[in-house]
């Protein structure tokens, strides 16, 4: 039998989008275990640290070098019956570290049904037949676009932003703005679902937009941010201000020039996460992450529908037909955590701003806790669960226990925990000093 706690060595991907160099976390985290030859290039952009078996850059045990997959196929009960009998021989969640400094692509996951499909006629595009639902937690303070916006936000871009009007075109704007006043005065179904209809025409048209037209267009919206300041698009919309979105055009046209995510960005809701905070994203959810550190789990695939922010292969047609045209305010997508019930914490060296939360979006494949020790001592105590899970230390140092074995944690240092494992995690350092760390697992009921 497989010793339950595994120190992983995991890989880091270098996406154009990623912090250069030491001002990375997913570099730092990469560097903190030691991995053949791999030291930290100032000019380089280190994008991604991936944890799990994932076969496009799958983690391995620090000790033997073997994958976690060979690991966990070799030693079924480290996942536990009941999983593996669900998802297979293999970790049914992806754990990331994002460290975000230019804008990711304007993007979307399939849903299980087209993940397949889609995976099946164009595997080189799409490597897996898994949907990819995710959530974001904030290691620092992020902003992203996520999900389409109440319906009154997008009707008052279309009025007072005229490039964006051009490219969606008169009638289709109209025809929205009419629909978004209806829609105050009747949220029943038929009206919603009608006004998502509307919604996927008005934004259907703006993603058929031609290059040449997104050219001139560009050239307008530039001239608007620069002259307007703060009265852009009348002053903006109360979740985001017309200075701060004149900033944010300048800003992404100073990363990608003449983009058709230029436009895409009046249609979604702008966010801001402080550490902590997270957002949840069903798979077919527009969205664009665009600078900060992250924790990201999602299950395990690597599918993107992106059309815009990007040099890699769009797919437009398939974005703008699968998206689910949910729109609401930022608030609704965003995760509210919970005490987790099953962690005891220690009353030695124990502080009251110790705690251990859960983050448990609505699917199966993962959940998060975050856990905070506070005090040299201060330790939680974790029941065992039927499933497997993956633990990363983000802040401080301590130790980290399953029975006997005892391994020490730092910043960067990520374990894997068997199922069925009572796990002890134990702060180290002075009185003030915090000990932080994030825990994603599965557990079938």
């Amino acid at each position: 039998m497989q010793v339950p706690l595994l120190r992983l060595q995991c890989g880091v991907n270098s996406y154009a989008w990623g912090k250069k160099g030491h001002d990375s976390t997913a570099a730092k985290f990469a560097a903190a275990t030691p991995a053949g030859d791999f030291s930290i290039q100032s000019d380089k952009p280190y994008s991604e640290l991936w944890m799990g078996t994932h076969p496009s850059n799958p983690s391995k045990d620090l000790t033997t070098g073997r994958t976690l997959l060979d690991l966990v196929q070799d030693n079924k009960a480290l996942l536990s019956d009941a999983v593996t009998a669900k998802y297979g021989e293999t970790l049914p969640f992806l754990l990331k570290i994002l460290s975000i400094d230019t804008a990711l692509s304007i993007q979307a996951h399939p849903n299980k049904k087209l993940a397949e499909e889609l995976h099946a006629r164009d595997p080189k595009n799409y490597p897996d037949d898994n949907h990819k639902p995710e959530m974001a937690i904030a290691v620092t303070p992020f902003e992203g676009l996520c999900g389409f916006r109440p319906l009154a936000e997008i009707a008052h871009f279309l009025e007072t932003v005229s490039p964006l009007k051009a490219l969606v075109g008169a009638e289709f704007a109209d025809e929205f703005i009419a629909n978004a006043k209806a829609q105050a005065e009747d949220a029943s179904e038929e009206a919603t679902a009608k006004s998502k209809k509307i919604l996927q025409k008005t934004f259907g048209s703006l993603m058929a937009s031609s290059q040449s037209d997104v050219d001139a267009e560009t050239e307008k919206l530039i001239k608007l941010a620069d002259s307007e300041g703060a009265n852009f698009a009348a002053g903006g919309v109360p979740s985001i201000s017309g200075e701060k979105m004149a900033a944010l055009v300048r800003r992404l046209y100073g990363q990608y020039g003449n983009d058709i995510g230029l436009f895409v960005q009046f249609f979604l809701n702008y966010v801001e996460l402080q550490p902590g905070e997270a957002l949840f994203l069903t798979a077919d959810d527009i969205h664009a992450y665009i600078s900060g550190d992250i924790v990201e789990c999602m299950a395990s695939s690597d599918n993107v529908i992106r059309a815009g922010f990007t040099p890699k292969y769009k797919d437009v047609s398939t974005l703008v037909s699968t998206l689910t045209y949910n729109f609401a305010p930022i608030e609704e997508q965003k995760m509210k955590p919970t005490e987790y019930p099953y962690a005891t914490l220690n009353r030695t060296g124990y502080s009251s701003s110790s705690s251990v939360t859960l983050y448990d979006p609505p699917i199966d494949e993962f959940a998060v806790i975050r856990t905070t020790l506070n005090g040299d001592g201060a330790k939680a105590t974790f029941e065992p669960i039927q499933g497997p899970s993956v633990v990363i230390c983000t802040k401080g140092k301590g130790k980290i226990s399953v029975g006997p074995k005892v391994e020490d944690m730092e910043e960067g240092y990520v374990y894997f925990v068997g199922a069925t494992a009572e796990l002890v995690l134990e702060s180290r350092g002075g009185p003030d000093d915090e000990f932080v760390t994030f825990k994603a697992f599965c557990e079938v009921e």
